[in-house]
């Protein structure tokens, strides 16, 4: 088993993004595909989770432990690890019991499920939460909300080899920044500790600003040994995290249309719906090279199809 997860995530393709808007602004764009680093493993979940499934294996662990909502990308790539890595896996889940495709996958993966009810979903930040949850799971390996914490962001860092490794082959040259959507900022904290404050990040929040974010990103950096390094928050959330509106559901549409790559509501599209209308607000110069990170969450989407056809049509 220890040899399988040593593996580091597949090879993400980057691809030139040829949008009209972007063109008008002067800016070049790349994305990193990590939608395509695999079938079920898929996004920056992977990278997120490579180190802890690694810690896991070296802990002799036999099986895995996290949280999240029941849309969550985060417990769907847990569920998928273990069951290819030959892991127990147990989700604990936001709110009450609902029926929706991620957890459909979840149990068809094997995953033990948990509903914590919201009010104790809102305790996972105590000291003590995990400590019954082992108690009852034990040989379990807790991994935090996300696959957050420093070992989701070290996973993240290997994307910087992986944009550099394809600049060539793109023809795109050198970057001069990065752009991602960031729900618990982790994926930025890792793009941020590798580039060691040579390139800037920008992060277009998926959340309220109340979640704290930059918080968690400073948190990470000091935990990595580093100074303050140079990244953005911009308020990407359209007034709360999974929320969507008409104007995402076509922008959505559209840009799919235009550029043939796949989005979904919560995270791509709203990120890049963000980079618009920071790039027509004159947020970047002219000349300006920017990698987009595809941060995958495809599979979230079908829960939001009927919706976003009804708002974009």
């Amino acid at each position: 088993m220890l040899e399988a997860l040593v593996l580091e995530p597949g090879w993400a393709p980057l691809q030139r993004l040829d949008l009209d808007w972007a063109r008008r602004a002067g800016v070049e764009l790349a994305v990193l595909r990590l939608d395509l680093v695999d079938p079920q493993l898929s996004g920056n979940k992977w990278f997120k989770l490579s180190h802890h499934l690694r810690a896991a294996a070296a802990s002799g662990a036999s099986g895995l432990l996290s949280l999240g909502g029941a849309h969550s990308n985060h417990l769907h790539a847990l569920a998928a690890a273990g069951c290819r890595f030959g892991y127990a896996t147990v989700g604990l889940l936001r709110g009450h019991p609902v029926e929706t495709p991620t957890v459909a996958d979840l149990r068809r993966f094997g995953m033990e499920l948990h509903w914590l009810g919201y009010d104790g979903y809102r305790q996972r930040h105590r000291p003590d939460f995990w400590a019954p949850w082992l108690e009852r799971h034990p040989g379990h390996y807790p991994i935090p909300e996300g696959g957050g914490g420093l070992a989701g962001a070290l996973g993240c860092a290997g994307m910087v080899e992986q944009v550099r490794g394809q600049l060539g082959e793109v023809g795109f040259g050198e970057y001069d920044g990065w752009w991602l959507a960031a729900g618990t900022g982790t994926t930025l904290a890792g793009l941020a500790i590798a580039e060691a404050g040579q390139r800037a990040v920008y992060g277009a929040l998926a959340g309220p600003p109340s979640h704290r974010v930059a918080a968690e990103i400073d948190s990470l950096l000091a935990q990595a040994g580093q100074a303050s390094h140079p990244y953005r928050l911009v308020d990407a959330s359209r007034d709360g995290f999974g929320r969507f509106d008409e104007t995402l559901a076509r922008f959505l549409f559209e840009t799919e249309r235009d550029s043939g790559l796949p989005l979904e509501p919560v995270y791509t599209a709203k990120a890049l719906l963000a980079l618009r209308t920071f790039l027509q607000e004159g947020g970047l110069e002219r000349g300006t090279r920017l990698v987009f990170v595809h941060t995958g969450g495809l599979q979230g989407r079908r829960a939001a199809e009927a919706e976003l056809r009804r708002l974009g049509t």
